[in-house]
């Protein structure tokens, strides 16, 4: 157990992938992950949709990007990224995957997910309990907010902001005070279904990516149960997972053109994909 712990937070970190690049470590990685296994599902998982995916278009993404948060606005992709030292907040692209303004955040702070409210974006850290304020335009830093526990994933329906902290439990935040106003406990098929990461609020529902995994899960906001299965599995092909790539992660939703795009930390591609539920 003290073993697998240890291996995750190397790969939330992404010191596993930076400074240990060994066989030696790869081999502990997949053992460790085969242990670990996928989150539980529960019973009465047969009755939820799955749904596989077709690849519309792919587009470049940033190699060196350890994705955490993703946006679409206005013609643009925005992107939070992590690690102690290389965490930033961008303005990126779609066709070409250029960086064409960002945001470096100081050293001692580990970027995470994003979204926007109001014309601003916010963008939470790891472990630091802050969060950061930023014009759209410009991403120039306004302000900061506070808030208790881990950040992970963040979005917002009309009237909240919805952020995740690694564990089965999605909290509600006052988008203006940043104060929290309620939890959700997000279950599959009965059971507490932890590892939710980054999230994007789509047609009145919550998808979060499953840390770990190729799946992203359709969630309700009232209720907490998942209703649907997103499998992502062969996205990225073998030929790109031949160099050091994380874990998928990354959601972004452009609602006037209904373009569903997803990507990953250190993946060498960003794809528009549509989404086919399985018979």
């Amino acid at each position: 157990m003290k073993r697998r712990r240890l291996l995750q937070h190397a790969i939330k970190t992404g010191t596993f992938f930076t400074l240990l690049m060994t066989a030696w470590i790869c081999l502990i990685a997949s053992l460790a992950l085969a242990e670990a296994g996928p989150p539980p599902v529960g019973r009465n998982q047969a009755d939820l949709p799955v749904y596989g995916y077709r690849v519309i278009q792919v587009y470049p993404h940033d190699r060196g990007a350890f994705t955490q948060g993703l946006i679409w606005r206005d013609g643009y992709l925005y992107e939070g990224t992590g690690l102690h030292g290389a965490s930033s907040l961008r303005k990126v692209r779609l066709e070409t995957g250029e960086v064409v303004e960002r945001h470096f955040l100081d050293r001692q702070y580990f970027g995470e997910g994003i979204t926007e409210w109001g014309g601003r974006l916010l963008q939470l850290t790891w472990t630091s309990n802050l969060g950061f304020i930023y014009d759209r335009l410009g991403l120039k830093l306004r302000g900061t907010f506070r808030y208790s526990g881990e950040g992970w994933g963040l979005t917002g329906d009309r009237n909240r902001l919805i952020m995740s902290d690694g564990t089965a439990t999605l909290r509600f935040l006052n988008p203006e005070t940043f104060r929290e106003t309620g939890r959700l406990n997000v279950q599959s098929g009965g059971m507490p279904l932890a590892g939710l990461n980054e999230l994007e609020f789509i047609r009145g529902e919550i998808y979060a990516n499953i840390y770990r995994t190729d799946r992203i899960a359709k969630i309700s906001p009232v209720t907490g149960a998942v209703t649907g299965w997103i499998d992502l599995q062969g996205l990225l092909s073998g030929a790109d997972r031949r160099t050091p790539v994380d874990v998928l992660n990354g959601i972004a939703y452009d609602a006037r053109r209904n373009r569903f795009f997803v990507t990953g930390k250190f993946w060498p591609k960003l794809f528009e994909i549509e989404l086919l539920r399985r018979e």
